[in-house]
């Protein structure tokens, strides 16, 4: 009965539309359709878009975040700046910070039970996440939500009654219980209640759409499966692509250390930026940019015919990470740091003074690999070891390729580890 009202008023919508709605209307799927891999349901999401232009409501947009992790990188940020989107069309972002279902942990790609994380950790971790957000989320069209204030008052019945919406066998349809059924490994109970968790924060807050990886996609469906159950508008799933890493081949993570952190130093993010696979380059620019869809067919065009070099593009890409995550001065200020010290081979000008106790040295020298660890470049003696015997250890401009090398240090030793970090000596 649901589904034929909204059918019937959506045909109404349509034929209410004048020349500049639908000029709205179009504009908008066009562009929230870019890199995006799937949309259950499109024509779903058309409808919800036309009632939106014609009432002049913003759609709900929603985002669930479970705090496990400390820091936002590039990969994050795929699924930002496609909400950042949503709302340079007036419509409103529902960011939830899942400070109760982080306490389980999201179930998706493991295969085996996650950690439960204390409540300090999700609080921690869940500041952390709000400070960098915002760096791409506009926070006037961004209401913040912690999803303890609905989970937590529920009474066991009202859990009871929640669980009795979706069946066991449904469950097992996602991929990581099914491997682990298969397999014999345990799957508990209470790994079960995320999907419905995270379901039932759609339908707390009545969300109209939401957004997630391609891998959060069972998890998507459960909401729009829930408010059917609770006699609500189903909400529209949008699955955005996971993006590769610096790598070019796995996912963005931190652990494979092949990402680009959005709270890294500007110098840091323009370097590791310039390391991106020129492949992968039009990928990042879609997807984790607010570059415009023209701007980003004629990028296409003029690499594609030779009129922009790989290079130039690469430059403009680093700067634009650098601008979206510490603004426009500091992405001047690292592209002339990056033309400096890579492209014309100089010491830059603002090198940082590094501490170094006397007492360190011994008749005035030092062994390069613990003046490395010393004065905070390298965290390891193993890791001082591998830059050295990898060439990327310079000292006063001259490479350094004995680990067991003797340094005579003075005010004003220069020393480079690889590409991006140096170090200008001061005796204390």
């Amino acid at each position: 009965m649901l589904k034929g009202a909204m059918e019937a008023m959506s045909e109404t919508n349509r034929n209410q539309l004048t020349p500049e709605q639908e000029k709205k209307v179009k504009e908008q799927l066009q562009l929230i359709r870019r890199g995006v891999v799937e949309i259950v349901p499109e024509d779903e999401l058309r409808d919800k878009i036309i009632q939106s232009v014609i009432t002049g409501n913003p759609l709900k947009v929603k985002l669930g975040l479970d705090p496990s992790a400390p820091d936002i990188h590039v990969g994050h940020t795929v699924v930002l700046q496609k909400l950042r989107q949503f709302q340079e069309f007036g419509h409103q972002v529902q960011l939830i910070i899942g400070d109760f279902t982080g306490r389980i942990g999201d179930p998706t790609g493991k295969s085996e039970t996650r950690k439960q994380l204390s409540e300090e950790d999700v609080k921690r971790n869940a500041e952390t996440y709000r400070k960098q957000i915002f760096k791409i989320l506009d926070p006037e069209k961004t209401k913040v939500y912690f999803n303890s204030e609905w989970l937590q008052p529920l009474h066991f019945a009202d859990v009871v009654q929640l669980a009795a919406k979706v069946t066991v066998a449904r469950m097992l349809e996602r991929d990581d219980f099914s491997k682990r059924y298969s397999t014999g490994q345990a799957i508990h109970i209470h790994e079960f209640f995320y999907p419905l968790m995270q379901g039932y924060d759609s339908v707390a807050l009545e969300s109209d759409i939401e957004l997630g990886g391609t891998d959060q996609k069972f998890n998507l469906l459960m909401g729009r499966t829930l408010q059917k159950e609770y006699g609500k508008e189903p909400q529209v799933a949008i699955m955005t692509p996971l993006i590769e890493g610096l790598d070019g081949v796995n996912k963005m993570s931190k652990s494979l250390g092949n990402y680009i952190g959005i709270d890294e130093e500007p110098n840091e993010i323009y370097g590791k930026s310039m390391s991106i696979p020129d492949e992968l380059m039009l990928k990042y620019y879609e997807l984790a940019t607010d570059i415009s869809n023209e701007e980003l067919e004629a990028l296409r065009k003029g690499l594609a015919d030779g009129s922009i070099h790989p290079r130039d593009a690469k430059m403009r890409l680093a700067a634009t990470f650098v601008r979206l995550f510490h603004g426009e001065e500091a992405a001047k200020e690292a592209e002339r740091h990056f033309v400096t010290v890579f492209q014309q081979r100089a010491l830059p000008e603002d090198i940082a003074e590094a501490q170094l106790p006397a007492a360190e040295l011994e008749n005035g020298s030092i062994r390069v690999i613990k003046l490395l660890v010393a004065l905070g470049l390298q965290s390891s003696n193993g890791e001082a070891r591998r830059s050295v015997q990898q060439g990327a250890v310079r000292w006063n401009e001259v490479k350094i390729e004995d680990p067991n090398a003797e340094l005579t240090v003075k005010d004003g030793d220069i020393i480079q580890v690889g590409k991006r970090k140096f170090a200008k000596v001061k005796l204390v």
